[in-house]
């Protein structure tokens, strides 16, 4: 079997590190050849590049670069592959009717968030009105997505993220990284997430000057693209600025969060985080923004600790709880290992593409795959 991956960008985000753990297993299988087509010059995740697999970087000039149709039509012309897969609305855009005119099953892969706006003034809506009826089978990594989107009901398929715990294998130990980041403080609270329109980084900051204006012994750790940015920074007191690291884009964000003792995602919209998911593996209490996918992993109170949007107070509130009850926050964090263990493990992502693939090939797009 023949599958064409296509991703707008290899960047740092979660549907990349996704998109790189599939490729790193189903590259083993004998009976699976694929190949990978990245449209941007954007690969952080180069593990992709030691797996033996061609990779095709067809660049996008502009937004409208109408170059790359013909550049991927002649790809699939040349691979024929038995499946195109894409992994974002952009790539959709561009595959969906390459697909349609050339009899190859698309599998669109762009439903990774839950839309507020569901409209034309929303640009994933909208590819998603455009794609979706050219798509033989819509995957989306949470419930909440599909139904948001408005995914086709015998088309859509939900396979949840998979966290491979290879991952946490040789960490650098807690005390190593709080020497390297100058933190002599007791306890270390921290977010990982890009700074952008989606991620609520004013409620974490806010919430967490609540905290300092009490006390002296926190430290607040913010992880992802932009956090060290001017933007970032302005929104944080003078006089609580050293009570912060803002430490931008990281390679290394397990050996991160396992520094932590307390782990946040503020946002306005969610899919299945990323984030939250290497909270919980690592054995971390978590407390998340209530809604979309977020639901689908935490169990409120049980294995972490949900809280409305921008609402700075309750979470400064729910952070001192968890500062307050140590066998609280040993209860919780392996609760939520052991969800992600039972739940979301990489084998099961992996096996859940896998029968999608065989489905894909093998069946006509109006049967339920799964």
């Amino acid at each position: 079997m023949r599958i064409l991956f296509c991703i707008n960008t290899l960047g740092s985000g979660g549907k990349e590190r996704r998109l790189t753990e599939l490729l790193k297993e189903i590259t083993k299988l004998p009976d699976i050849n694929t190949q990978l087509v990245v449209l941007s010059e954007d690969i952080h995740y180069d593990d992709v590049l030691s797996l033996g697999i061609k990779v095709h970087r067809i660049i996008r000039r502009s937004k409208k670069d109408l170059s790359i149709f013909n550049k991927l039509y002649r790809l699939c012309r040349n691979y024929k592959p038995h499946i195109v897969h894409t992994w974002d609305s952009m790539s959709a855009v561009y595959l969906a009717p390459i697909c349609k005119v050339l009899s190859i099953k698309m599998i669109n892969g762009m439903v990774v968030d839950v839309p507020e706006r569901r409209n034309i003034f929303n640009k994933y809506w909208m590819r998603a009105k455009l794609t979706f009826p050219l798509s033989d089978y819509i995957v989306g990594n949470s419930a909440a997505g599909l139904i948001a989107y408005s995914a086709p009901a015998k088309r859509k398929v939900l396979i949840a993220n998979g966290f491979n715990f290879q991952r946490l294998e040789g960490l650098v130990p807690k005390e190593v990284v709080r020497k390297e980041l100058g933190i002599s403080e007791e306890y270390v609270i921290g977010m990982v997430a890009s700074f952008s329109e989606r991620k609520d980084y004013k409620t974490f900051y806010d919430a967490s000057q609540l905290l300092l204006e009490k006390r002296s012994d926190l430290i607040f750790l913010a992880i992802g693209s932009n956090t060290d940015s001017c933007e970032s920074r302005n929104m944080i007191e003078e006089k609580h600025i050293a009570k912060f690291r803002l430490l931008g884009k990281k390679t290394d964000v397990e050996t991160m969060i396992n520094a932590m003792d307390i782990c946040v995602l503020s946002t306005y919209t969610e899919g299945i985080s990323n984030s939250i998911m290497e909270y919980m593996a690592l054995g971390k209490p978590v407390i998340a923004t209530i809604g979309g996918g977020t639901n689908e992993l935490i169990t409120d109170n049980y294995t972490g600790l949900l809280i409305n949007r921008s609402d700075p107070k309750a979470l400064a509130e729910k952070i001192e709880l968890l500062l307050n009850d140590p066998d609280l926050r040993s209860s919780m964090g392996k609760a939520a290992h052991e969800r992600i263990k039972d739940q979301f493990s990489i084998r099961k992502m992996v096996d859940s593409y896998c029968l999608l693939y065989e489905t894909a090939v093998t069946r006509n797009s109006d049967q339920n795959p799964i």
